[in-house]
């Protein structure tokens, strides 16, 4: 199931800075920001060998996760300093972006439509 990994935040007068070193599972082979979002859902999908580090940059968006035993998670993702590891047999997805949502995602693996898994 997917699960909360909170990020080293560096804070002073001059603003944050947030770092990704040694907290994800994985490589990261492909990086990928989702934005400008009309508010509709996205996603409906799962990976056979994907994982994927999800964190909200700005705005916000609600992002479900869904195991195999149909069990169904709901996640605000609001923060820059919190990232959503997703494992591969997650079926998961997104809905209710606000305007200035900005979306980064860290997969493990590159593009591969044969990775997908869209039923259920």
């Amino acid at each position: 199931m997917s699960q909360i990994i909170p990020l080293k935040t560096f804070s002073d007068s001059r603003g944050d800075l947030t770092v990704i070193e040694n907290e994800l599972p994985f490589k990261i082979k492909r990086v990928y920001y989702i934005y400008n979002c009309d508010g509709s859902p996205r996603g409906y999908h799962g990976h056979k060998k994907t994982y994927q580090a999800i964190v909200c940059l700005g705005g916000s968006v609600d992002f479900y996760s869904q195991d195999k035993s149909q069990k169904t998670i709901k996640y605000v993702l609001d923060k820059p300093d919190i990232c959503l590891l997703v494992e591969p047999s997650d079926f998961h997805w997104f809905d209710n972006f606000t305007k200035d949502a900005i979306i980064l995602v860290m997969a493990s693996e590159l593009f591969d439509e044969n990775d997908y898994v869209y039923e259920r």
